[in-house]
């Protein structure tokens, strides 16, 4: 039994089992939350983060092998265990980011000697912390209507998706991943080699340290 209300968060698209788990481990102690998937489970995150992340490996949308690389980048100190039954034995299974494994079938007893026997680090994060600084991103040429466009990488499920360039003329803009719908901040520069040509240009000054990017759009 858990010394204190440590927060464990069972991402299975198995009803069943999150039914199932939820209800043993949180008679025992544990706080209990579930997702249906690593999307959902990413979404529950920055509502509050767990202590320990039990995790399916084969769902559909997010996998629980993009959700715990994931996890593994951005919360170092969740300690994760992965679970499935299309892999036998204790170890986990290589190129999977989790600390302990699970197989599926196995006792509900043996996952709980799993999840006593994981480290408890002294926690590092009581909150996720919100950045303050937009993501810096490069204004790629036209597609093939013409309009310009960025490709911007969601620091919450690091996945990739192109923005249109237009409209707004501000130097931070906002929005949302199409993936996990995370509110990004961004700004979008234009690079040196793609500006336009002045005709009498100016004498070459250099940048000052910490200045901002002077061709933006």
């Amino acid at each position: 039994m858990p010394d204190t209300k440590e927060k464990l968060l069972i991402v299975d698209d198995e009803p069943s089992i999150r039914t199932l788990l939820s209800s043993v481990l949180a008679e025992i102690g544990y706080r209990v939350r579930t997702a249906e998937d690593g999307f959902s489970a990413l979404i529950e995150m920055r509502k509050e983060i767990p202590d320990i992340l039990l995790s399916d490996l084969n769902m559909p949308g997010m996998s629980g092998f993009e959700l715990l690389a994931v996890v593994r980048r951005r919360f170092p100190s969740i300690q994760t265990v992965a679970m499935s039954g299309a892999f036998q034995g204790d170890e986990v299974p290589s190129g999977v980011a989790a600390d302990a494994f699970y197989q599926k079938g196995s006792s509900v007893g043996s996952l709980l000697r799993i999840i006593d026997a994981l480290p408890r680090p002294e926690r590092m994060h009581s909150s996720h912390a919100i950045a303050l600084a937009p993501v810096w991103i490069e204004r790629n040429e036209g597609d093939n209507s013409g309009e310009a466009y960025a490709t911007i990488s969601c620091p919450e499920c690091l996945r990739t998706f192109s923005e249109a360039c237009g409209g707004s003329n501000s130097l931070e803009r906002e929005t949302d991943c199409i993936y996990c719908h995370s509110l990004i901040h961004y700004a979008i520069v234009q690079s040196t080699d793609q500006a336009p040509a002045q005709a009498n240009p100016e004498p070459s000054r250099e940048a000052q340290p910490g200045s901002l990017p002077q061709n933006y759009c």
